[in-house]
């Protein structure tokens, strides 16, 4: 079992580093658009390994930003343009409709990836991931 949860930790990251910048997906989402695990398993593997790709970039569904990390995930937001919206009370929250990805790159939208990396693998079939990211432990998913 131990060998598995790299794997799936790997594949996860993988699609993380594809989401464009602007844009997010929630923890089902990326589950989803692998077709295993689910929102818990992906967000297990953003708190252990996330500090490498931009986990501010996965979220929750309700668009609250990280709990404990709001003000770093706005700045990264606002750097961005990613669809914000105001609640009732006048907390910043992120425009669901607006900013959720579907996991399809737009036409002339850079998706993220490394240049030279092959923008239509499918990131759960071997496209590689270099030997110093994603090790260590993310201190804003902690």
């Amino acid at each position: 079992m131990s060998e598995e949860l790299p794997a799936y930790a790997e594949r996860v990251l993988e699609v993380v580093e594809r989401i464009p910048p602007g844009r997010v997906m929630t923890y089902g989402d990326v589950a989803e658009w692998l077709g295993e695990g689910g929102p818990r398993q992906v967000g297990r593997v953003m708190a252990l390994y996330g500090g490498a790709v931009p986990w501010w970039r996965v979220v929750r569904a309700d668009g609250m930003p990280l709990p404990g990390h709001e003000a770093r995930a706005l700045e990264h937001y606002r750097t961005e343009a990613t669809p914000l919206r105001l609640t009732a009370g006048g907390e910043p929250r992120l425009d669901m409709r607006r900013a959720r990805w579907d996991g399809d790159p737009d036409p002339g939208q850079d998706t993220g990836g490394d240049p030279g990396q092959d923008q239509g693998q499918d990131p759960g079939r071997g496209a590689g991931r270099s030997p110093g990211r994603g090790g260590g432990r993310d201190e804003a998913h902690t």
